[in-house]
């Protein structure tokens, strides 16, 4: 049994689980079982490691749950497993984008760092909460790619991949 499964058999059991700092905490309504204590026991270094949030404000198990619940969303709408993993796993790249925003000053192009061209203006990326991005047309696609390639790798990180080879 893994961390995850551990997290899922608690879960089953009635058994919320949490952070108090860096100590793991339990909440249930009725003791759990001895092997549901056991198992969490076993694996708390990394359950622990698996609740605390990053700097994005989900924590792996978030970003697990959120592609569980993507690829089970694509499979109602008739996708293949692949298939509807291969969509949720294209859904967590565009959320780890949106959850890490990038911006640059006004003025100076984020891929290339230099300034506007009367012949190619800077443009604005992003939204107005989060700020911008400002860069060249021609530095965007080269920009956008590195930034999707950092999201594949974090999420790789937590072990969410895709088998496709291309998104």
């Amino acid at each position: 049994m893994n961390a995850i499964l551990a997290i899922a058999e608690a879960r089953a059991a009635g058994v919320k689980l949490g952070l108090d700092g860096d100590a793991l905490a339990l909440e249930a309504s009725a003791p759990p079982p001895p092997a549901v204590i056991e198992s969490l026991s076993r694996h708390k270094a990394e359950i622990i490691a698996l609740l605390r949030p990053a700097d994005d404000g989900w924590s792996a198990l978030d970003w697990w749950t959120f592609f569980c619940e993507r690829t089970r969303m694509a499979a109602v709408h008739g996708l293949t497993g692949i298939e509807a993993q291969a969509r949720a796993f294209d859904c967590c790249v565009v959320e780890r984008l949106n959850r890490n925003p990038v911006r640059s000053p006004p003025g100076r192009c984020l891929g290339c760092g230099q300034a506007e061209h009367s012949d190619d203006p800077l443009l604005p990326f992003g939204t107005e909460p989060t700020g911008h991005a400002w860069l060249h047309s021609r530095c965007w696609p080269a920009w956008h790619a590195a930034r999707k390639a950092e999201a594949i790798a974090a999420l790789a990180q937590l072990g969410i991949t895709t088998s496709r080879t291309s998104l």
